[in-house]
């Protein structure tokens, strides 16, 4: 991690509608601006650790990062991914529990960090803040209950498929329209979806057999998204 001399306002920054302060008054949103940091992040680099107190909130920028947990045969699973305008770290920070599961970015991100103090003075006196922290943490527990049913009930193809639609809308498209812009190893992307990495290599060479989709290093290539759509029953 490295100190960024350029830190943004929160003020102007170009993903606060969808961010965390997207409600805030601006009189305190003016405080947050001024009192939070901007850090850049290298690819690789860790934002916080399973197991430690949280000391502020962190908001990502720009760049994208993986929220994971770490089982006791050391194999990590990722719960989801994160990109610009989210927040990370505020359920531990409300609770004021230890994190619960640790963040590792996928390319160099800027993230911007917000003083524990500071973010729950900041809950405390608006109410504004409150009803979206609510609103977050409800959307987290939906997403939640939905990855647990898929887990009992959709097959690995099944998951897979689904997964790679979630990339595609999640991160959008290169200017080819087919590759969808995120880098992840076949480890990460199997740890997404819930399964060992050499039974997710079978469904990704199956995909690429039947010309679903393409793979190209760690990029993965979309030749046909309705079929893609059927497999995953997004529409069953």
């Amino acid at each position: 991690m490295n100190n960024n001399p350029k830190n943004p306002s929160c003020e102007t920054c170009r993903m606060r509608h969808k961010g965390i302060f997207a409600n805030l008054e601006k009189d305190r949103l003016s405080d947050i601006s001024m009192q939070k940091s901007c850090n850049l992040y290298r690819k690789g680099d860790m934002i916080f650790h399973e197991g430690n107190y949280p000391l502020g909130l962190f908001a990502i920028y720009s760049g994208k990062v993986k929220v994971f947990k770490t089982s006791e045969s050391g194999k990590d699973h990722i719960l989801r991914l994160a990109g610009a305008g989210e927040a990370l770290g505020y359920r531990s920070l409300v609770s004021g529990e230890k994190y619960e599961v640790s963040a590792a970015v996928l390319e160099d991100t800027r993230v911007c960090f917000v003083p524990k103090s500071l973010f729950m003075n900041t809950l405390q006196e608006s109410s504004n803040l409150s009803n979206r922290v609510m609103e977050f943490l409800t959307h987290d527990l939906k997403l939640a209950e939905s990855k647990i049913a898929d887990l009992a009930q959709k097959t690995v193809k099944e998951r897979v498929a689904e997964t790679i639609l979630m990339l595609k809308q999640f991160y959008g498209m290169e200017k080819d329209d087919k590759t969808i812009n995120v880098s992840l190893s076949r480890e990460d992307l199997a740890n997404l979806v819930g399964t060992a990495t050499e039974t997710l290599i079978r469904s990704l060479s199956e995909f690429k057999k039947k010309e679903i989709i393409d793979l190209k290093g760690k990029k993965i290539i979309i030749l046909n998204d309705k079929l893609l759509e059927k497999i995953a029953n997004i529409y069953d």
